[in-house]
């Protein structure tokens, strides 16, 4: 069975420019929707993480607010428990990239505090690049393709088309101001990326290439079912 790789944030927080520790993680949706999407089109799945760390949810992507209700909240759940794979990651130094057909890095601010510097992602992502298959990123997740940029400044991801979080959806999300760097303005300003933007929490995608990018977490199913498209 072919399998896609999901690499995921260890991370249980984001730490802000005053160092508060914003309680965070990977966004639920962001995982499970694709997850599913995946699995009904026949792939495995397989999961790492920095250190091979279990992998925290955010809880705010666990409750009624964030999923139209108590109802829908509770699907959420039961779909985590049902994400067995998920649950138990390699560590991403131990990833062979040939065992996958594709790579995918959900989002939660979990991401922006240990996958921007994350030396073995940034390889990962990048032999995975060179290999033609498809990298695929949603919201905050794109904050692991800092870590390809080179001690030169240059990356094999600069001058690509992408999306990520906005900065406006940042600012909507009460942290911006807080925040010690906004994914958009680096993704710009270091990546030296194409960005791309659409209306804040509208469902968004682009694809370049073999790199495959959603918005925010209303892009993740949009976004898995494209690269599902891809890989067929």
């Amino acid at each position: 069975m072919a399998k896609i790789l999901f690499v995921i944030t260890a991370s249980d927080h984001w730490t802000l420019a005053d160092g508060t520790r914003q309680p965070a993680g990977f966004w639920a949706e962001e995982a499970l929707g694709p997850y599913q999407v995946f699995k009904e089109a026949g792939y495995g799945i397989a999961a790492a993480t920095p250190g091979g760390v279990p992998p925290t949810p955010d809880a705010l992507s666990l409750t009624p607010d964030f999923n139209g209700g108590e109802e829908g909240a509770q699907r959420m759940r039961a779909a985590l428990r049902e994400a067995t794979e998920l649950a138990h990651p390699m560590r991403i130094e131990d990833v062979n990239i040939d065992d996958y057909v594709a790579v995918f890095y959900p989002g939660g601010w979990g991401p922006m505090e240990d996958l921007p510097d994350n030396d073995a992602s940034g390889k990962l992502l990048t032999a995975c690049l060179a290999s033609g298959k498809p990298v695929s990123l949603v919201c905050h997740g794109l904050a692991a393709l800092l870590a390809t940029i080179g001690p030169d400044g240059s990356s094999p991801f600069s001058g690509y088309r992408l999306t990520g979080l906005s900065n406006a959806e940042e600012r909507q999300n009460g942290l911006a101001d807080r925040a010690k760097w906004l994914l958009q303005d680096r993704l710009v300003g270091e990546l030296k990326a194409d960005y791309r933007e659409a209306d804040p929490f509208t469902p968004y995608v682009q694809v370049d290439r073999t790199l495959f990018t959603g918005q925010n977490p209303y892009s993740a199913v949009p976004l898995a079912q494209e690269l599902v498209k891809a890989l067929s």
